[in-house]
């Protein structure tokens, strides 16, 4: 399978500090522009990995198995092993988070959906922390996690977010089933399934309901100096984080501020707000565990076909009214609220 990867941090805010020229942040701005430098071939190589994803099932859940590498400040994958599952903590916070972090996104969707692993044949999880110096990123690769350490300036280690573990993780399901292509609104909807799975792993973790979560991906990835809560936030896209160096969150909540642009592949990761406020919007409206009624209306759809790699968002929105219908009833609290979150958004009439 030709390799993929998605990285957490999206483009505008690397470039954006790419271009700084100012003693405040200077290893920021150096590292920035060498994760733009890996950012452009790996985005080609997503949006070209495009084609029927491969449909794994296994009827009986294979067992969790974690392997934890360590590249050392190299940029070589995997690194040498220094967790392998089972095996007891090893007191270095990247490499302990980051097998926490996947067991969990493993846990929901075994526990939850059935699913047995990202690719419901029991895949390994693989991830690979200290990749390179400062590196300024996460992504999934289409085998394995990826974890920079940060610049130290503004973005700290990526594995301190558990969203942001389980977000990438969640291109691999994704990259399993429907195979969203990554551009346009259905490069969007790809990015936003995965802020949906990232927030669902944490408020199942943390045991919260739909009402009581912050609803931010990437939270705790900033240094203390950086005037933000996160990355991106679904119950007010656009919201969060406004810092000098930064800038300010570029997400629109509905299709009225939809952006055009020819920039990280026709805006995935700033569109991406839009299908995320839908989803919030239905999950406050059902109330209890997000990750059960809306959970599964999202979850549904790409297991099935009913959301093809080129859907955009309209398709894509009628897409979990069905699993909710035929799971509660047509009637149902649960199949109303689906297409009227989508209708607060501006993306059904």
């Amino acid at each position: 399978m030709q390799r993929i990867h998605c990285g957490i941090v999206p483009p505008h805010l690397l470039t954006r500090l790419a271009a700084l020229d100012t003693p405040v942040a200077p290893r920021a701005a150096r590292s920035a522009r060498h994760a733009l430098l890996e950012l452009d071939p790996l985005v080609r190589a997503r949006s070209e990995a495009l084609g029927s994803p491969v449909r794994r099932t296994l009827t009986v859940p294979a067992p969790l198995t974690r392997r934890i590498h360590d590249a050392g400040g190299r940029e070589e994958l995997p690194g040498t092993l220094v967790r392998a599952e089972g095996a007891p903590a090893t007191r270095d916070p990247a490499a302990d988070e980051a097998y926490d972090g996947l067991g969990a996104t493993y846990r929901l969707f075994s526990e939850e959906y059935g699913r047995s692993s990202i690719d419901g044949a029991g895949m390994p999880l693989e991830a690979t922390v200290h990749y390179g110096t400062h590196y300024d990123n996460a992504f999934w690769d289409g085998d394995r996690m990826v974890f920079g350490d940060g610049d130290g300036e503004v973005f700290g280690r990526f594995t301190a977010s558990l969203t942001v573990i389980a977000h990438e993780l969640a291109h691999g399901f994704t990259q399993y089933t429907t195979n969203l292509e990554y551009r346009g609104q259905s490069g969007a909807l790809n990015e936003s399934l995965s802020d949906v799975f990232g927030v669902l792993v944490e408020q199942r973790e943390l045991g919260q309901g739909a009402g009581d979560a912050d609803w931010l991906v990437g939270a705790g990835i900033f240094t203390p100096g950086v005037s933000g809560q996160a990355l991106r936030s679904l119950r007010a896209p656009g919201t969060a984080y406004d810092d000098d160096l930064l800038g300010k969150d570029p997400q629109p909540a509905t299709m009225a501020d939809y952006v055009e642009t020819d920039t990280d592949n026709g805006g995935v990761h700033i569109n991406s707000g839009i299908p995320n406020h839908a989803f919030y919007r239905a999950a406050v409206a059902l109330g209890g565990p997000a990750w059960g009624g809306a959970g599964r209306s999202w979850y549904a759809p790409g297991l099935g076909g009913g959301v093809p790699p080129g859907c955009d968002f309209p398709p894509s929105a009628r897409a979990p009214v069905r699993p909710a219908a035929a799971r509660v009833g047509e009637g149902s609290r649960e199949a109303g609220a689906v297409p009227e979150a989508w209708s607060q958004v501006g993306v059904l009439g």
